[in-house]
Formats: structure tokens, C-alpha cells, sequence
């Protein structure tokens, strides 16, 4: 993620500027990031991740949307998470419905080039969205998931699952995500053996 050359944006001059554009950016008080394109593994757990859930949520008023989908997490920042669910019923910013305003839950594939931006400014700042329940954090080389849950106003919960045997629960959007469903087709490094052994 690279920023543009200096210049302090209004979100609505970003808003202007990401819907001229052929390619996506995130804004983060007033400046904008250009997104780098995904690998191979990062598409194939985002892809995953679509099918699981749309199955679960199929014939309920629940969404999910993939990378496309704007999120206005606050006036200074909007992104792209790689997956979202909103439930029941989509709010957005205005007549475009381009820019969702309610998620329940946000899921990000960590890469190289983002994991601390997951990690930091998106953590902290997506806590703070009222309606989301479920944050998600997915390792991309290793079967490796951690999940922040809100358990009361400004109370959340981390939870971490290892390996491909486990389940994660989803209960604001009464549904799970199994590791094996998360990783299906995707080609994990291989854990340095124990050396202690």
C-alpha cells in the first residue's frame, strides 16, 4: 500500500476521486493508499470465504460482499475489507450504495504489504463501528486464524484457531467458518519440524 503524492482529501473529494478511478484506494485521514493486487492464496481464501458464507446465509436477509465493497468505517477512513457480512438489512452512505455503513462482520486475508495496517489502524478504528460484531485476521501461509468479538460496548474477546480440524464461531450472523472450508485448494507452508522432539 503506497501513498499518492501529498495532498490533504475531504472525504468527499476522495469519494469524487474512488469513483472516477479504474483501481481501488483506501483514505485514512486525509490521504489516499493505493491497493495492491492479491496473490494466489489471498484470492483463493477471499473466494472461499464467499462461497462458505453465502451458503449459510442463503434465503436470509444477510449479505456479504468481497473487496469490492466500500466501508465507511469513520469520516477519516474508508476501505475495502477483503470480505464483509452485513445483517440484516445494508445501510449506505448515499445513492451510489457503493459505501456500506453497518457491518456485522470483517474479515481480512493478512499479506505482506497490509498485515500491519490490519493490525493497527483497521483494528482500532473498525472496533469502533457501533454495528460490527466480528473482526477476522487470516494468515495466508499457514492454517492460522484470530477473531476479535464484541462482548459488550467496548469489551471485545480474541480467540485464536490453528489448524485445519478447527471451527470459527460466527454467532452475531449464526454461522462458523471451518478451517478446512477457509484453506480448501490452498497450498500451506509446512511447519518447521520441533526441534525439541
Amino acid at each position: 500500500m503506497s501513498a499518492l503524492p501529498k495532498h490533504v482529501w475531504t472525504p468527499e473529494e476522495y469519494l469524487t476521486f474512488e469513483r472516477a478511478s479504474e483501481v481501488k484506494h483506501d483514505f485514512l485521514n486525509g490521504e489516499i493508499y493505493d491497493m495492491t493486487g492479491a496473490s494466489r492464496k489471498h484470492n483463493q481464501i477471499v473466494v472461499n470465504l464467499a462461497i462458505s458464507l453465502g451458503s449459510q446465509l442463503k434465503g436470509r436477509t444477510c449479505e456479504i460482499y468481497t473487496s469490492d465493497m466500500r466501508v465507511k468505517v469513520n469520516s477519516r477512513h474508508y476501505t475495502y475489507p477483503n470480505a464483509v457480512v452485513v445483517c440484516p438489512e445494508p445501510q449506505f452512505e448515499d445513492r451510489a450504495f457503493d459505501t456500506l455503513l453497518n457491518p456485522t462482520v470483517i474479515i481480512e486475508v493478512l499479506s505482506p504489504s497490509t498485515e500491519t495496517y490490519d493490525r493497527t489502524a483497521k483494528l482500532k478504528n473498525y472496533r469502533a463501528i457501533a454495528s460490527l460484531m466480528h473482526y477476522i485476521l487470516i494468515a495466508q501461509d499457514s492454517a492460522h486464524v484470530e477473531q476479535y468479538s464484541r462482548t459488550g460496548d467496548t469489551t471485545w474477546v480474541i480467540s485464536e484457531v490453528d489448524g485445519l480440524d478447527g471451527v470459527i464461531e460466527l454467532p452475531a450472523i449464526q454461522g462458523t467458518l471451518s478451517m478446512l472450508d477457509i484453506y480448501d485448494k490452498v497450498t500451506l507452508e509446512l511447519e518447521p519440524p520441533n526441534s525439541e522432539a
